[in-house]
């Protein structure tokens, strides 16, 4: 360990969620003293007077902007103008006053549904402007996309140092298993074991299953996430990703044999697809500040599947449960 992070006052938006815990647990594994995690109860950081008083009252060296309001397909149709709003303000208002308090480091966290509906496979940060993205995802994945344009201008007027990562979609032990907000994996783990347990012959799937997607264990994009706090100050967007694609039918028949489901997998046709592939281009992560994700996706998936047999859902500290 550097001990880069042992006498740095960091604040973790978000600090309290799915990817928060990961992050909070690396940040004491490398020697942090001052951890700050603004509960929701507390600061509403789409509020800017409330993000003033979060900024005064912890005082931050540095800030890790997790806090998102997020969800799947479902979740995003349902809720596309509180999913804008509501990521812009947090984000830009927490650059801006990070800019205010001198803060000496500020880490925008972006999303994959940032990049263009039809992007050529894998994922190059430079294709980042090349178009707009999967619809159902555009609200949100704009709003994210703002941050990297309000970084990058804020670097070159002020100096600021603002880095713009993008993670892939994230599971693992911790997840989201609410059925109205959750992502592909949680739903599809929560849908085979419901079944199995209901002595269910069958379950739905929503789309084609044709759509592909890259997932990264929540652990390692918590280790990426970090190594960039620690060791890039650059302007340039950087993709935290696994570097693989599996297609959604794929992803069902492995969760199903997982977990033991043996009953049919209906597709519902008339529900999105949501973008047609997903892969990202990892090599920069891996050039600029040594990052590559370690763990397998078959193992990922049984710690996230024994995790979820284990605690159903409910939230407990699980990189604590090994």
């Amino acid at each position: 360990m550097s001990g880069f992070f042992g006498d740095k006052r960091i604040v973790v938006t978000g600090g309290a969620g799915f990817l928060g815990g990961y992050i909070v647990e690396g940040l004491r594994k490398r020697g942090c003293k001052n951890i700050l995690v603004p509960k929701i109860e507390d600061y509403d950081l789409v509020n800017m007077g409330e993000i003033v008083r979060m900024y005064d009252d912890m005082r931050p060296d540095i800030v890790i902007h997790l806090a998102a309001v997020v969800g799947g397909i479902g979740a995003n149709r349902e809720h596309p103008g509180e999913f804008f709003y509501k990521n812009l303000m947090m984000g830009a208002q927490l650059i801006e006053q990070g800019r205010i308090h001198n803060i000496k480091k500020f880490v925008a966290i972006g999303t994959v549904c940032a990049y263009p509906k039809f992007t050529p496979v894998p994922f190059k940060e430079e294709d980042l402007w090349n178009g707009y993205p999967e619809e159902t995802n555009a609200p949100y994945g704009l709003a994210k996309k703002m941050l990297l344009v309000q970084s990058q201008s804020y670097r070159a007027e002020y100096g600021f140092n603002s880095i713009f990562l993008l993670p892939v979609n994230l599971y693992g032990p911790g997840d989201n298993f609410d059925p109205k907000s959750s992502h592909v994996i949680p739903a599809l783990i929560k849908k085979c074991i419901d079944a199995i347990e209901l002595g269910a012959d069958y379950i739905d799937c929503w789309g084609t299953g044709k759509g592909s997607r890259e997932f990264i264990y929540v652990a390692d994009a918590a280790e990426g996430i970090l190594l960039a706090t620690e060791h890039y100050n650059g302007a340039e967007p950087v993709n935290i990703g696994a570097g693989f694609e599996i297609t959604i039918k794929e992803l069902v028949e492995k969760i199903a044999k997982i977990t033991g489901f043996k009953g049919e997998i209906r597709w519902d046709s008339s529900k999105p697809d949501g973008q047609p592939r997903r892969r990202l281009d990892v090599s920069r992560a891996k050039e600029y500040f040594g990052f590559e994700a370690k763990t397998s996706f078959e193992k990922g998936l049984k710690e996230t599947i024994k995790w979820y047999r284990l605690f159903g859902g409910v939230k407990t500290p699980p990189y604590a449960t090994g």
